[in-house]
């Protein structure tokens, strides 16, 4: 794999819940914090908030950017997304 096919897996952000208990997530940069009972991370669409009881990290790939997190998932947030940080990046710019 050359650092062109990495990029790719990196980019793409994907988020599989299974019986809310399972959940897999691609394209995540960066795990700011996390505990049992909230996860919250970087991913290419934006800052990912997952909240719930019992939450745990299962898998862990820092060069696909993927994890799995078993527990009881209350809710999926986005606290921003890539369309907000380009729109902002442009207005700023206009204003500069």
């Amino acid at each position: 794999m050359d650092k062109n096919d990495e990029h790719r897996i990196i980019n793409n952000n994907e988020i599989s819940l299974s019986n809310r208990n399972k959940l897999f997530i691609s394209g995540v940069t960066k795990i700011d914090n996390f505990d049992n009972n909230e996860f919250v991370m970087n991913t290419t669409m934006g800052i990912l908030i997952i909240r719930g009881d019992s939450l745990e990290l299962i898998k862990l790939d820092t060069v696909q950017g993927n994890i799995s997190i078993k527990g009881n998932v209350d809710s999926i947030e986005y606290k921003n997304s890539m369309k907000q940080k380009n729109n902002q990046g442009i207005i700023n710019r206009l204003f500069k």
